[in-house]
């Protein structure tokens, strides 16, 4: 269903994946990977919200650096990774983020575009959310902790946690719950990463769950 599309941003150009309904479109979103660049996993993520009724559109962040890189869900993959957005930092995502919501903006009957991200992504789409104003889900976002109290949303909010993910304890979600008293969350009974069908903590009822609320949520805000 999806194809690659390429982005023109401050940064030059970067790969993305992009993908439409087949029937009548319910709205647009930008999907922001992983830690381990714009691989199967996060393609397939743009495909289903396109099953869904959304344009969706996934720029290759690493693309700055280290054009067209997949990193492996392992040790090594982590790490690297690691070292890759400490090195984009935020501003260059959020650019890039800001490129891809112009160009699906087309795309969505309302005019307005949505932010889904995960791991890392879940903090870029959280601060997509309080410097571009988009509405934004966040999948278990962690880096998103040192950015409470100094960045306030501007859209409405959703935050997905695991209940035993060990990267994001339980009174880092208290620390969320506590700084974004205006935003929806939802606690499922897993893991971190619990979305990604290619890491070990995936929890297919908890994904499933998620998803549906997450498409409840854009389908709120996005008409």
């Amino acid at each position: 269903m999806g194809h690659s599309v390429t982005l023109s941003t401050a940064d030059g150009p970067l790969s993305a994946w992009r993908a439409d309904p087949s029937g009548p479109v319910r709205g647009a979103l930008v999907v922001v990977q992983e830690i381990f660049g714009l691989n199967a996993h996060i393609r397939g993520v743009v495909d289903r919200f396109a099953e869904a009724g959304f344009a969706a559109i996934a720029p290759a962040l690493f693309d700055p650096l280290e054009p067209g890189l997949e990193l492996p869900y392992d040790a090594d993959g982590v790490a690297r990774g690691l070292a890759l957005v400490d090195a984009l930092g935020f501003e260059r995502p959020l650019a890039a983020v800001a490129a891809a919501a112009a160009v699906v903006e087309a795309a969505s009957p309302s005019g307005r575009v949505g932010v889904v991200g995960y791991c890392w992504g879940g903090s870029v789409a959280f601060l997509a959310n309080c410097r571009l104003g988009l509405p934004a889900v966040s999948y278990y976002g962690g880096r998103t902790v040192p950015l409470l109290g100094r960045e306030r949303p501007r859209a409405p909010l959703l935050l997905h946690f695991g209940e035993h993910d060990p990267l994001i304890p339980a009174e880092h979600v208290a620390l969320h719950r506590e700084h974004l008293p205006g935003a929806e969350f939802a606690v499922w009974p897993a893991g971190h990463g619990f979305n990604c069908e290619m890491r070990a903590d995936y929890h297919a009822p908890s994904a499933a769950a998620a998803l549906e609320r997450t498409l409840a949520f854009f389908g709120q805000h996005l008409r």
